[in-house]
């Protein structure tokens, strides 16, 4: 699960970078520099991850490489007992499959625009290839594995941007900011900072990143590791931004992909038939030679792999150790725990092949992805790691009254209707409020506020102990249980 906590620096800034620098990340954000409804503006992944990746390193990764913790979930199980920790590991799980989901689809999406491929079979055969080398060598495969995908995604993109920036039906994309750059309209700012909150915040509290960060050698190069990353991300994101651009700035009526059947049409109609989802793979197959279009397709690739591996064993590793051994086998062996993460790989597997071939956009699992990560999970671990006074009873009030109002803003998206309206709401254009952010805020007051009720409560013994149904204050029992769950982590 963690090599062992021997993963240098540089291969810990390469995995960590990769992991990040997936088939949505890329191809999430050349479609939203060329819809013309979005552009620049509004591709807030690159920036946020990099700044999340940033805060991660300064607030957390030290801090918990020093525990020695195994698992994200851990200190929820440490301070809170193994049953709430397993309420904690379902948005992580569906953090991951989304995140998986999403790099699922944009490599099934490159690989039908390019070579033709069906994209099931493109989708279904990547995520055996995954499993494969993921089952065989664990974190120790997928980070070597990071390596070499990183610079494939690097060399490759690279190539292919000069190329396409060349080619006859590419007018400057200087020239034609306009129609990559976007805005950001008045009514939307809410919108947009809802967003940018949940890129940052929701991107720190992931199995993904503390994986890697516990397996450093050292709290202090953890932390390094993290911030290495952060820049990473960044650099890796400049080609997938020209790439939109360049789409948004091609008259694809001068390609080989605009073929008229009755007379001609102008640039505006042809331009409707270019899937936005689709734009990275058309670039590559319709503004570069062949050879060079594979290349590309290689680099979306390695990208894909880097980071569906990295899903899988994350959200595998959770399973095993957190839920299977401290939950209902708390004398399992190391080998059984070791089988149980292997056959939780193919499940999580075919759970994010079926999440890719079911959902159109990529973007939309992009942010998908963070969304119950950030109003569920990012208060629960600022508390658990810096609030001493959180205890179980503020854990669960919070996590049901951040779930409800995020439920209840729904998500147009994927055709969930919502039936909280908050302020500004408008039957076209939905919530304008940033209720995702609010939805996480009061979720950690909550936490704060019921941790501190039922310590005054309990301490006081105005409501008698043995009414501490969930055992957050009999300290004899919960320190025993501590004390059984730190042995065997350890072990």
């Amino acid at each position: 699960m963690l090599a062992g906590r021997s993963i240098g620096m540089v291969v810990g800034t390469f995995t960590l970078t990769a992991t990040w620098v997936g088939g949505g990340y890329i191809n999430g954000t050349a479609e939203v520099l060329f819809d013309k409804d979005q552009g620049l503006a509004w591709a807030q992944a690159p920036w946020g991850y990099a700044l999340s990746l940033g805060l991660g390193g300064l607030l957390f990764a030290k801090i918990m490489r020093q525990r020695e913790y195994i698992t994200m979930i851990d200190p929820f199980q440490e301070r809170y007992g193994p049953r709430m920790g397993g309420l904690l590991y379902i948005p992580a799980l569906l953090g991951e499959l989304f995140w998986s989901g999403a790099i699922l689809s944009a490599l099934g999406a490159t690989v039908s625009v390019v070579i033709g491929l069906d994209r099931i079979t493109s989708v279904v055969v990547s995520a055996c290839i995954a499993i494969f080398y993921t089952l065989m060598g664990g974190l120790y495969s997928v980070a070597y594995t990071d390596v070499i995908q990183l610079i494939c995604i690097f060399v490759g993109l690279w190539l292919s941007v000069p190329f396409a920036m060349t080619h006859k039906a590419v007018s400057s994309i200087a020239e034609d900011s306009g129609k990559w750059v976007g805005e950001i309209p008045t009514a939307k700012i809410g919108v947009w900072l809802d967003y940018a909150m949940l890129l940052i915040c929701g991107g720190l509290p992931w199995q993904v990143y503390f994986q890697r960060v516990l397996s450093c050698k050292t709290p202090v190069k953890a932390r390094i590791l993290s911030l290495n990353a952060s820049l990473g991300c960044m650099i890796m994101a400049v080609p997938a931004v020209l790439i939109g651009a360049i789409g948004a700035s091609t008259d694809w009526t001068q390609t080989s992909f605009y073929k008229p059947s009755e007379g001609n049409i102008t640039n505006q109609t042809a331009s409707v038939y270019v899937d936005k989802t689709l734009i990275l793979p058309m670039v590559l197959q319709y503004l570069t030679p062949t050879a060079v279009s594979f290349i590309g397709l290689g680099a979306v690739s390695a990208a894909v792999m880097s980071s569906t591996d990295s899903s899988m064993l994350s959200a595998s590793s959770m399973f095993a150790h957190n839920i299977y051994k401290l939950i209902f086998r708390q004398k399992a062996s190391e080998k059984e725990v070791v089988w149980v993460m292997r056959f939780a790989i193919f499940g999580v597997g075919a759970a994010a092949t079926a999440m890719s071939l079911a959902v159109d956009s990529i973007y939309v699992l992009f942010h998908l992805c963070s969304d119950l990560v950030f109003v569920t999970l990012f208060p629960q671990l600022c508390c658990v790691i810096y609030f001493k006074a959180s205890n179980t009873y503020g854990s669960i009030a919070g996590y049901i009254f951040g779930l409800f109002l995020r439920v209840g803003g729904g998500e147009d998206k994927i055709g969930f209707h919502p039936f909280i309206k908050y302020p500004f709401y408008d039957e076209v254009k939905g919530q304008l409020f940033p209720f995702r952010t609010l939805s996480m805020i009061v979720s950690f007051s909550t936490i704060v506020s019921v941790s501190f009720l039922a310590k005054y409560l309990f301490e006081r013994e105005i409501i008698p102990l043995k009414y501490d149904f969930l055992h957050a204050f009999m300290k004899h029992e919960i320190q025993e249980e501590k004390e059984k769950y730190m042995e065997e982590s350890k072990m």
